[in-house]
């Protein structure tokens, strides 16, 4: 069994150390070596010495629990993620060999607790990613487990290392996927202002002739400390097709300065659309397909109007009704 561990670079800040010299690295205990560690008990008071301002034992348990995952948890062969400065962009590697080593050279990165890990050259975009996936990685850990790989291995092309269940999964995105495709243009835009009410957005939907492109306008405001202001277009297309770059672009001039943008859409977009989107210096354009659809449509079904819950024909845990 291959395991998927995320392990963060500083918030992106040494991850082109970890590339450049094919390790993943931790700096909690950045004095002494670790080598002589088989256990996580033997962990907790080595902490204890070298943290003594830490007196809570809830702090203490995670910050050991993560330095024994990374030492003892983490062997040959796992995958391992770590996010880019640039949060839109996740770099993915295997870890070569189990042997712990301890780095006294300095390379520019201030961790010296590191396994050796090949990376994979380029890059995977977060959008790729379902949105169970992309909700696990937002963890506040540093070193963390991720459960979700089925969609990771599929997602980088490692289609062997997928589960069996996985083909009946993808037969349940394509019933709801095919439900939502009967609802004609205005229902399904009516659908995305009810799904991002139930995000919490005050949406509108605005979808009409000389729309400029806009079906549904929200603001988010989250308990009076961030306010985002989001415009929205939403395509249905069918399943297999792909968004180009030039659709989700011409979708930029219609978005308010200080906004944000986002395309919601039954199907899935080129690789250049999903680059457009996060280009630097424009507004972003968050990317929703159509598998992130139903996601989102799975975690908020409760919040859906019932109208369009009987219209979509589906019942708890999206199934044919």
């Amino acid at each position: 069994m291959n395991s998927l561990y995320c392990v963060r670079a500083e918030f992106g800040t040494y991850t082109n150390n970890f590339l450049k010299g094919g390790y993943v690295a931790i700096g909690w205990l950045s004095d002494i070596s670790l080598s002589d560690v088989t256990t996580r008990d033997q962990l907790y008071p080595i902490y204890k010495i070298h943290h003594p301002e830490d007196t809570s034992n809830v702090v203490i348990g995670q910050q050991v629990g993560q330095i024994g995952r990374f030492l003892l948890e983490i062997k040959e062969g796992d995958y391992i993620i770590t996010p880019a400065s640039n949060t839109e962009v996740i770099y993915w590697g295997i870890v070569e060999s189990n042997t712990y080593y301890y780095e006294t050279e300095k390379d520019g990165c201030p961790y010296p607790h590191r396994k050796k890990v090949k990376w994979n050259k380029n890059p995977v975009r977060r959008a790729e990613f379902s949105v169970p996936f992309q909700n696990t990685i937002r963890s506040s850990l540093t070193v963390y487990k991720i459960n979700h790989t089925n969609n990771f291995f599929e997602v980088i092309g490692k289609k062997e290392l997928v589960k069996e269940e996985i083909k009946e999964t993808k037969d349940y995105y394509e019933v709801v996927l095919n439900r939502i495709l009967e609802l004609d243009a205005t229902e399904f835009e009516i659908l995305v202002t009810h799904i991002l009410s139930a995000l919490g957005f005050e949406a509108q939907h605005k979808g009409k002739v000389h729309d400029n492109g806009i079906d549904v306008e929200g603001t988010l405001n989250i308990d009076n400390i961030a306010s985002v202001k989001l415009f929205v277009q939403v395509k249905r297309y069918q399943l297999g097709e792909k968004i180009s770059a030039n659709v989700v672009k011409a979708l930029r001039q219609n978005i308010h300065r200080d906004a944000q943008g986002a395309f919601i859409t039954t199907a899935d977009y080129r690789k250049e659309a999903l680059e457009i989107a996060t280009e630097t210096g424009f507004p972003r354009i968050g990317t929703i397909n159509g598998r992130q659809l139903v996601d989102i449509l799975v975690k908020n079904w409760n919040k859906i109007p019932e109208d369009f819950q009987e219209k979509l024909g589906l019942k708890i845990g999206l199934v044919i009704a």
